[in-house]
């Protein structure tokens, strides 16, 4: 073996919501890929490894005989952060860096970190391994390294099909997921999250993750039922995220895995991202209750049929209506992803996000800017439009909507939703009939966290205080 010792490390000291929650599960997919090709991993959590987040003492821990780097740069927020980080680390050993903003920013990484030997790009296991085994790096697909003072880009790597993917190495990890701030644990249930599917089918114009960074598209494909189940037996986390594009994409895949899971009798909590079109199976949606599924999280993106139309999600909002007077039957969290500052909006159509999400009764929201990658099919009509631009970032703006103004609009927005009348009150009841937060555990977080007051709980109302009060009292009682 060319390499004994692997550092695997995740550089991000805390989650852009100050929040950390869930395990880098696509370091820990490198991670596990590397054993067998290397004697010894150790898989490092900054966020969990305060002491660790200091370079010195980091350098130490890498003096202990690590001689291959492997540094996950995934995110966008934080990115210099974590590039200073890593441009600390000791120079004298091989450092290699992947992972999403990695393969959308090589050169970038390559000058901000001169300590630096090479970026995977793209979905990195094969090529770690690759890597790990010695073979000259000239002949490994995905691989961007210096050579003579250039940096000489391989070919892309082809997809790797998903039953070559070994899932994470659980063993691997050094701590606990559970609900962490500034190191202080929020409360004791334990986090995981498991990918049961890869890729999606869909071709919505905005989307930046059906085609990554090097306009690669991985049409849907899926492990078998019962490899799902078997890693969530296995996990000793009892909140699943899964992280599918559309885990209900195949609602007979999804049927074979409730059926397992209420055959076990595996009692855990499960989050998934769906589309509208899983209110055409109500018995899909009765039996993924029943196996402990609790938030779905759905993307409508907007309000208003121009705006739907031009992001090419497949749907308008009269269709939107029909699939929630399905979905109000199963007492799910609903939480709706909605894209704002988009193409010609108005002022008027961004706010009608709040009003129209309160109209079909979903629970929580996210606000997303408008952004788009170099593949996004979107791209073109943003590029094209007169006082449009895109941030190096990928952020779209205009003149009438830039950065300010789009963040006064998110305000706005959110301020509205969660104002109308009982609105905060029945999220928090479904947040604690689901399963996901208790009163109590909402209440630490509001006095952990001073933002999460400001933004949330001042806008409950004295009836819905009383309620709160009430609750609480029968708890103590």
């Amino acid at each position: 073996m060319k390499y004994c010792h692997v550092l695997c490390l995740y550089p991000y000291p805390s989650d852009p919501v100050g929040i950390s929650i869930f395990p880098p599960t696509g370091l820990e997919y490198v991670a596990t890929a590397l054993k067998g090709h290397v004697n010894r991993v150790s898989l490092i959590d900054l966020r969990h490894e305060r002491r660790l987040q200091s370079p010195a003492r980091m350098a130490e821990f890498i003096r202990r005989g690590v001689d291959l780097i492997c540094v996950s740069l995934n995110w966008k927020a934080q990115y210099r952060r974590a590039c200073d980080y890593i441009s600390q680390l000791p120079s004298n050993h091989t450092i290699i860096v992947g992972g999403r903003e990695a393969t959308e920013h090589v050169e970038d990484v390559l000058e901000r970190c001169p300590n630096v030997d090479a970026v995977v790009r793209g979905e990195g296991e094969q090529t770690i391994q690759e890597l790990a085994d010695g073979r000259s790096w000239d002949q490994i697909q995905g691989l961007s390294y210096r050579q003579n003072g250039r940096i000489q880009h391989n070919r892309n790597r082809p997809l790797q099909p998903i039953e070559d993917i070994l899932p994470p190495d659980r063993s691997l990890r050094r701590n606990r997921y559970v609900p962490v701030y500034k190191g202080i644990p929020l409360w004791p249930a334990e986090y995981d999250m498991i990918l049961g599917s890869r890729g999606c089918p869909y071709r919505c114009k905005f989307c930046t993750f059906s085609l990554n960074p090097l306009g690669q598209k991985r049409d849907w494909v899926a492990r078998s039922p019962e490899s799902v189940v078997d890693e969530i037996e296995a996990s000793k986390g009892n909140m699943i995220m899964f992280a599918d594009d559309n885990f209900f994409l195949k609602p007979a895949w999804v049927e074979r895995i409730c059926d397992l899971l209420i055959e076990r009798r595996i009692d855990k909590r499960y989050y998934a991202n769906a589309r509208l079109e899983v209110a055409r199976y109500p018995h899909v949606l009765e039996k993924a209750y029943r196996a402990g599924f609790r938030m779905l999280l759905l993307g409508i993106e907007s309000a208003t049929d121009r705006i739907l139309e031009q992001l090419g999600k497949g749907f308008n909002t009269r269709q939107v209506r029909d699939a929630f007077t399905v979905l109000r039957r199963f007492p799910f969290y609903y939480h709706a992803y909605f894209i704002f500052g988009n193409v010609g909006e108005a002022k008027q159509e961004m706010m009608a996000i709040a009003d129209f999400a309160n109209e079909l009764g979903v629970h929580g929201i996210t606000l997303c800017k408008l952004r788009v990658d170099e593949f996004t099919p979107l791209r073109k009509l943003v590029e094209s439009t007169p006082g449009y631009w895109i941030s190096p970032q990928g952020n779209v703006y205009s003149k009438k909507f830039d950065k300010k103004r789009l963040r006064r609009m998110r305000m706005l927005i959110r301020n509205r939703f969660l104002c109308r009348p009982g609105q905060l009150a029945r999220s928090l009841s479904a947040l604690d009939r689901c399963e996901i937060l208790t009163y109590r555990q909402i209440m630490r977080i509001g006095f952990m966290t001073p933002l999460f007051l400001v933004n949330y709980l001042s806008h409950l109302s004295r009836k819905s205080v009383h309620r709160l009060r009430r609750r609480f009292a029968s708890q103590d009682g």
